[in-house]
Parts: structure tokens; C-alpha cells; sequence
């Protein structure tokens, strides 16, 4: 296989968590070292479908999930599983990226490409705590927002950018914070230290999000702001919740204009 499309589709295919991890690894390498290349000449994609997972979690509504305190091994482990639940997502978010969207520069696909990397070592670490927590992926709910919003946007590379990294990964580094804060009040040094890696290292992927919506809109001569907001509108409805973690999204290229109107939204809802 030499088509980086076709290994994209590949690691998105593969229920069982292990070889997806697998299949992510042996396609960033390969990348790498120059044994993959997304082929300007492959065939368009497939339309989109649910990606490979596994029969569990189970997903139900957001608001069907309980809320568990962290006071309790049990709460603890609830918490990690939401975070890996929302990291294995990712991985196949960043491989959608990378599969469905045709004739993009090389940049781009290396872009998403480490992410997926990324995501699959987060997904790794989150799992190997959840084992020590006495839990394994799987064993609690979880709800499919991610994946939804993946479906509304396949279409339209530049929403997929501006509305799956830069609002609801980014909600990660608002809420993130917060959380550390909480485990580090009950004593979980352990979890904390997953939580701090993966803090930092989504700065990149909402950036790299950021990065290829600008991109998006200049070829299409729109203007970011404006296309930013819009998309917000038509796809989504509301503003967002805030607060927002206003230094790690400046570091992941929002503007503080971007920042003044996302405050202002929240007010509303």
C-alpha cells in the first residue's frame, strides 16, 4: 500500500482498538519515511459512513450519561473513559481528514496524519490508566458527538476545519484546566499527568485546524471571521459554552476578536 488515502481508510476501518493503534503507528512511520503519499490521482472518497469500533462503549445522549463525582475510584475511572472515548474519535476524526479531502497540499496530510498519532498514544495512555483504575474501554457509556458532527461536514472541508478542531476539540482546552484542578484535589497525581500531555499537545491539532480553515477561506476569497461565525450558525445553531481558555486559544491561532464574539455568544444561550 502506497496510497496514503487507502491506509487512512484502513486505520478508519479497524474496530479492534489494539490494531487501530497498530495500523495509526505503522502509517505515521511509513509517512515518515517516505513510504506513503496521498496520490493526486486516487478515486473520491467513499461517502461517509461510522468508522471501525467496538461493540462497546454503548452510545446513548449526551444527556442520557450520568455525572459522577471524582471522589471515587469509580468517578475517577468514568472521567478517564470519557477522555479516551473522546480520543479514539479523535483518531478517526484525524484520518477522515485525511481520507476524505482530496487534492490538498502535502502539509495538510501530514498534518492530520500526526495527529492521528497523537491521539492513538493519548488513547494508549488513557487505556493503561483506565486498566489500573480497574476499567477497560468500554466499560461505561458514551455519547457520539464527534463522530455526528464528522458526518454533517463531510462535504465541506472548510466547516470540517472550523467546526471539529477549532469548537469541539477545542472545548478541550477550555474545560481540561478544570479538570486537572479536580483530580489534583482528590490526589490523582496519575491521571493529572496523562491529562497535562494531552493538554498541550491538542494546542497543535486546534491550531492545525485553525491553519487549514484560513487556508480554506482564502481560496474560496472569503473572510475567516465571518466564515467562522457563519458556519458556527448554520451548523451548530447557538453559541458556545463558555468560559474559554482564552491563552491556549490564542496559542491555537484564534484571534482575540474571535475570543471577544465567542464570549459575547455565550451570554446568550
Amino acid at each position: 500500500m502506497s496510497d496514503l488515502h487507502d491506509a487512512a481508510a484502513a486505520c478508519l476501518a479497524a474496530a479492534d482498538p489494539a490494531e487501530k493503534l497498530r495500523l495509526t503507528h505503522a502509517a505515521w512511520l511509513a509517512l515518515q519515511a517516505g513510504a506513503l503519499r496521498a496520490d493526486p490521482a486516487a478515486p473520491p472518497a467513499t461517502p461517509i459512513t461510522d468508522p471501525g469500533r467496538p461493540l462497546r462503549p454503548r452510545l446513548v445522549p449526551a444527556r442520557e450519561l450520568p455525572q459522577r463525582g471524582l471522589g471515587t475510584p469509580e468517578g475517577r475511572a468514568a472521567l478517564v473513559h470519557a477522555v479516551a472515548h473522546i480520543e479514539f474519535n479523535a483518531i478517526n476524526l484525524a484520518w477522515d481528514a485525511v481520507y476524505r479531502f482530496r487534492g490538498m497540499p502535502e502539509r495538510y496530510y501530514l498534518d492530520w496524519a500526526a495527529c492521528a498519532a497523537d491521539e492513538a498514544r493519548h488513547f494508549a495512555m488513557l487505556s493503561a490508566r483506565l486498566q489500573e483504575l480497574g476499567h477497560v474501554y468500554g466499560d461505561f457509556d458514551a455519547h457520539n458527538g464527534l463522530w455526528e458532527m464528522a458526518e454533517k461536514t463531510a462535504g465541506d472541508i472548510a466547516a470540517r476545519m472550523a467546526l471539529v478542531p477549532r469548537v469541539l476539540e477545542a472545548r478541550g482546552l477550555d474545560v481540561t484546566p478544570g479538570m486537572i484542578q479536580r483530580l489534583r484535589e482528590v490526589g490523582d497525581e496519575r491521571t493529572v499527568a496523562i491529562l497535562e500531555v494531552i493538554l498541550r499537545e491538542e494546542v497543535a491539532h486546534v491550531a492545525a485546524g485553525t491553519r487549514w480553515f484560513r487556508w480554506c477561506c482564502e481560496r474560496n476569497g472569503a473572510d475567516p471571521f465571518e466564515a467562522f461565525f457563519g458556519l458556527l450558525r448554520d451548523f451548530m445553531g447557538v453559541g458556545l459554552r463558555g468560559p474559554f481558555n482564552r491563552p491556549a486559544r490564542l496559542e491555537a491561532g484564534f484571534v482575540e476578536a474571535e475570543l471577544d464574539r465567542l464570549a459575547v455568544l455565550a451570554t446568550q444561550r
